[in-house]
């Protein structure tokens, strides 16, 4: 039964279809769906392993990638348009990672991800990304990310890789001749590292007397150390990561490894330096991607500094933290030249990105994606050499970035 009313009923969407005509109705339908896309907030995801042996690196990179949304938001953002960020904890457990991400995509709806601090866990962070052609730019050393079997067209690595490291690393610590000894941890980055030791090793005619893997994680190396003693090197490179690097190498200068040869690791870490203090770790050697006192000599590196005490009581940034701002940094600055978060066009934008935010020039190479950048060598300073609590480390070396610090292309797995 129709009520009385029934004639003054609104129109039908079909009915103001008709009336308007095809394109019209489409441009207008169209509208609101367009205008959140324009003004909806840029989620970036970042996974990172906040509980765990690398808990106080995986936090510093937390502050420095709050610190480049921060300025991003500050000014202004992308039209009006700001940047979240999307924090989440991994644990370090590949599947974890696996799983805190497909939520960040499929519930959260980010426009990309950045972060994973371990070469296993970002694999699986990859795998995810790329199945669902999904932005990723990592921030933790990884060579296997970059090759063909892993990589796909959304994948970026902003970090340093295990390759570029250790052949700057052995190239100032290595002597034809010497004799190598390998303590390395069981897992991705170890193995990483040790091949990277390896074939720089090869090609300065040094010599490896053995090496041993340990767990992640490991409490007590003693069961180790008698054995490395025993092979009499030269240099005992120590390769592992987060408080592994700080129990392994203090546990050895206690049983007096110190006096019978160098110790060398492929990451220096500021914060286990901190850990265990400057006694300890006297006169390592080991590589980094960026260092504080980079603000001497690189405009960037002082904006980046004066910026993050600003924002943490007076604190400095640290060198796997840094990862945490480079990586946004760069994602943000590809979202603007890009005008908008479409995946395509910004990985444009970021094939053709030239970028220095923190520590010099920096681009990512086309075939691969890995960002060209300077390597720094560093001592850690004896007590009596700092003029201050974070006056950790002298500069070596600077390797300066180009091509020729990577793998090529083709033995990449990439066509000529």
């Amino acid at each position: 039964m129709k009520g009385k009313h029934d004639k003054f009923k609104s129109p039908t969407r079909r009915q103001v279809i008709g009336g308007i005509g095809m394109g019209t109705a489409t441009a207008l339908l169209g509208m609101p769906l367009v205008a959140r896309a324009q003004s909806e907030p840029i989620r970036i995801g970042f996974p990172t392993p906040l509980t765990g042996p690398f808990g106080a690196e995986a936090r510093d990179q937390v502050k420095s990638a709050e610190l480049a949304v921060k300025q991003f938001n500050d000014a202004g953002g992308l039209g009006g348009r700001k940047a979240e960020l999307l924090v989440r904890d991994d644990k370090l457990n590949a599947g974890e990672a696996a799983t805190r991400t497909l939520e960040l995509i499929e519930k959260d709806k980010v426009h990309a991800v950045v972060g994973a601090l371990s070469s296993a866990v970002q694999l699986a962070v990859n795998q995810v990304t790329r199945a669902r052609s999904t932005l990723y730019i990592s921030i933790s050393q990884s060579d296997t990310i970059n090759e063909v079997k892993d990589w796909s067209r959304y994948t970026f690595h902003e970090a340093l890789n295990p390759h570029m490291t250790t052949a700057a690393v052995a190239k100032h610590t290595f002597k034809k001749g010497m004799k190598i000894a390998y303590l390395a941890a069981d897992y991705a980055y170890g193995h990483e590292m040790l091949r990277g030791f390896k074939r720089a090793q090869a090609a300065i005619g040094a010599a490896s007397v053995g090496e041993i893997l340990h767990p992640l994680g490991a409490p007590d190396y003693s069961t180790f150390l008698p054995r490395i003693s025993a092979m009499k090197p030269d240099i005992l490179c120590i390769c592992n990561f987060g408080r592994d690097q700080a129990n392994s190498i203090k546990q050895a200068v206690e049983f007096g490894m110190k006096q019978q040869m160098k110790i060398v690791v492929p990451v220096l870490l500021h914060n286990q330096r901190l850990a265990v203090g400057p006694e300890v770790f006297e006169g390592v050697v080991g590589g980094a991607n960026y260092y504080w006192g980079l603000e001497e000599t690189i405009p960037s590196a002082k904006a980046f500094n004066n910026a993050f005490r600003a924002a943490n009581n007076g604190a400095i940034p640290t060198d796997y933290g840094a990862y945490g701002y480079t990586g946004v940094k760069s994602l943000l600055q590809a979202i603007t030249a890009a005008g908008g978060t479409e995946t395509d066009k910004v990985v444009a934008a970021l094939e053709g990105l030239k970028y220095d935010v923190a520590k010099g020039p920096q681009s990512y190479r086309k075939c691969d994606h890995q960002s060209i950048q300077s390597v720094l060598v560093l001592e850690s300073k004896k007590k009596a050499d700092m003029k201050s609590d974070v006056d950790l480390f002298r500069v070596v070396a600077t390797e300066q970035s180009g091509e020729a610090m990577l793998r090529t292309c083709a033995e990449l797995g990439f066509p000529a």
